[in-house]
């Protein structure tokens, strides 16, 4: 039975879309689609608006600029290069990084297929989950880096970091392949992003006005739009990792649904008791 179980959850993972059945399956793709714009909002409105409104007034452009644009660096990085390094063969550093034999999506076309839906849909899928890693770790640093070194870090990092770890984990690399299952991103995506932004934090320091001036949020209400816009994109995030419309996605949307609303009731039921 264990092995029946493991055999199951390992088919889930993101590679078997490279073995899975030639044949479009239209359904698939259409619902991949949808989840791909659901995860498209989380980053571009959801985590604009959220961060937006968790900031100072004054460094509210700011703010919107350094998500806005770690999400389109890290897409065009990843159809450059990004999907090359963690979704193909890498010879013989394979256990790490995978190679540039789909540099500039090289070998794909609209005919090539991923599965049972097209390859330019499973790469764009994934050129979302790299955009909002990176872009929720500009939390760390929102009012205390330059916004060129923003810049160039996105594109060092997509490169280095999130691309190798994407690779060991979904692309056929050493944790893949010793059974590691991350079915939509707790690994590659979400302590990836919080250990980027720790580090980035401790590494700039304090703030200059730390406890001598009160940072007050600019706008309560932008941060909840936000989060009501990321609780909506979770469907896609989470249902789009089944990788088809079955009744895996079934199980993760519900599964989205009810932890997000078990998780709002638990916050509110603390800060009335702790008040």
């Amino acid at each position: 039975m264990k092995s029946k179980i493991l055999a199951v959850l390992t088919a889930l993972a993101p590679m078997t879309a490279f073995a899975g059945e030639t044949k479009l399956d239209t359904g698939d793709t259409a619902w991949m689609i949808t989840a791909t714009a659901f995860v498209v909002l989380m980053t571009v409105g959801g985590l604009i608006l959220f961060y937006g409104g968790m900031t100072r007034f004054k460094n509210i452009v700011n703010t919107v600029m350094m998500v806005l644009m770690a999400y389109a660096i890290a897409i065009v990085v990843w159809f450059l290069w990004g999907y090359s390094l963690a979704f193909t063969e890498g010879g013989g550093l394979n256990a790490l990084v995978g190679g540039l034999s789909k540099f500039l999506m090289n070998g794909v076309d609209y005919k090539t297929l991923s599965g049972a839906y097209p390859e330019w849909v499973f790469a764009t899928f994934q050129s979302t989950f790299a955009a909002i890693t990176i872009a929720l770790a500009a939390g760390a640093v929102i009012e205390r880096m330059k916004f060129s070194t923003w810049i160039i870090f996105v594109i060092l990092w997509i490169t280095f970091v999130y691309a190798l770890i994407a690779h060991t984990v979904w692309g056929g690399g050493f944790l893949f392949n010793a059974g590691t299952l991350d079915f939509a991103g707790g690994t590659v995506v979400h302590i990836n992003a919080g250990i980027t932004g720790l580090v980035l934090a401790l590494l700039l320091g304090k703030r200059k006005d730390y406890r001598k001036t009160a940072i007050l949020p600019s706008s309560v209400v932008l941060t909840a739009l936000g989060a009501g816009l990321l609780w909506f994109g979770w469907f896609g995030f989470n249902a789009g990792s089944a990788f088809g419309a079955n009744e895996v996605a079934g199980v993760a949307l519900l599964t989205t649904n009810l932890a997000t609303a078990a998780a709002l009731i638990s916050w509110v039921l603390m800060e009335w008791i702790t008040a």
